[in-house]
């Protein structure tokens, strides 16, 4: 079964009298484990179409489905239910809570799905051995390099063992080296836990880990890659 399947979906946003048509007809299918890259210039709809495999917008037209369930029928607490569970997230900016240490970071999105302590214990101290900050658990967001806030934000995308990862321009404020070593954690990670992660950059050395590369352009895809 397809992890995500787009079938023609658009959005358009108004600003005022102005129309933009950020996804026109978009179709695409996206298989369990995949790592898959969007990239196209600023404006091409990669955060757009993100967004909506993300539950984080709704398309004006077309389904969004997500292990075969069209979340475009959803209501807003069922997309909620749905990213908490089925979707992780990482950010460009990282969006980590700062009064939280980076073991809390990681052990929030299990604390507000109800996981046993036991197994939160178990699954974020493996998750921060894997990102390799288990002797920076305890610091805090301020405390830490970006490169360590990134692997942070990897390892608390994976905790509630998603069926993807959805990332936005995941190393763009990040340094040749911390980028890198992002890209090659998020890379072993996906071949370890089967999860599939779709991620949108520019950066030529990013697209360079994807497994498949999506192409886009005025809000359509142009080239689907090999799935």
């Amino acid at each position: 079964m397809d992890a995500i399947r787009l079938d023609h979906v658009s959005k358009i946003y108004h600003v005022g009298a102005v129309e933009t048509r950020a996804l026109n007809d978009v179709s695409l299918s996206i298989g369990e484990g995949e790592f898959t890259a969007l990239v196209g210039p600023s404006g091409s709809g990669k955060t757009t179409l993100l967004q909506l495999i993300g539950c984080l917008d709704k398309p004006d037209a077309g389904a969004v489905k997500i292990k075969g369930q069209d979340v475009t029928r959803f209501s807003a607490n069922q997309r909620a239910d749905l990213r908490r569970t089925s979707i992780g997230f990482v950010f460009q900016f990282f969006a980590l809570v700062p009064v939280l240490t980076a073991y809390e970071n990681v052990e929030l999105p299990l604390l507000l799905s109800g996981v046993k302590p036991s197994e939160r214990r178990e699954r974020v101290n493996g998750l921060m051995r894997a990102v390799g900050l288990e002797d920076r658990a305890n610091h805090r967001p301020d405390q830490l390099s970006g490169g360590q806030q990134q692997r942070v934000a990897i390892a608390r995308a994976l905790a509630p063992r998603p069926v993807l990862v959805l990332a936005d321009e995941p190393t763009a404020n990040l340094d040749t080296a911390n980028g890198q070593q992002a890209m090659e954690i998020m890379e072993r990670l996906n071949k370890e836990t089967g999860t599939a992660f779709v991620y949108a950059t520019h950066d030529p050395r990013v697209i360079a880990y994807a497994r498949r590369v999506v192409k886009m352009q005025d809000g359509a895809i142009v080239d689907a890659g090999v799935a």
